[in-house]
């Protein structure tokens, strides 16, 4: 049903760098930025994705904070458990380790870090283990 999603940050070069290491072990690459030259506004945007861009950050209005959880879809357990790890190392804080939340359902296995800007950003699979 969705598209794309995308939402501002405060600092974009800092926000690029911490994106480009938490999504590649689900299998998300940066696909394309967009210049200030190419719209005629003073914003950068980079689009995430697997061949088409639909997840984006950027700049231009102000940075949501503390309000925003985005859930990413892992292809299995050992990603959701590399997500958490990278994104450990690329600066975010714990908000819960990779582990089962059987109170969502009994193959329900994610982990939650909070970003550079306070959102909550979460890999998750849904296969059994």
């Amino acid at each position: 049903m969705i598209d794309h999603l995308g939402f501002s940050v405060s600092d974009y070069a800092r926000s690029l760098a911490f994106y480009k290491a938490v999504l590649a072990p689900l299998g998300y690459g940066l696909v394309m930025e967009v210049t200030p030259e190419m719209t005629g506004k003073d914003a950068r945007h980079a689009g995430f994705g697997k061949g088409k861009p639909d997840f984006w950050i950027g700049t231009g209005a102000e940075a949501t904070r503390n309000g925003l959880h985005v859930a990413l879809q892992a292809p299995d357990r050992a990603a959701v458990d590399a997500f958490y790890q990278a994104a450990l190392a690329a600066g975010a804080r714990d908000n819960g380790p990779p582990g089962l939340r059987s109170h969502y359902h009994p193959d329900y296995y994610g982990a939650f870090v909070i970003d550079p800007d306070g959102h909550n950003i979460e890999a998750v699979c849904h296969a059994p283990g």
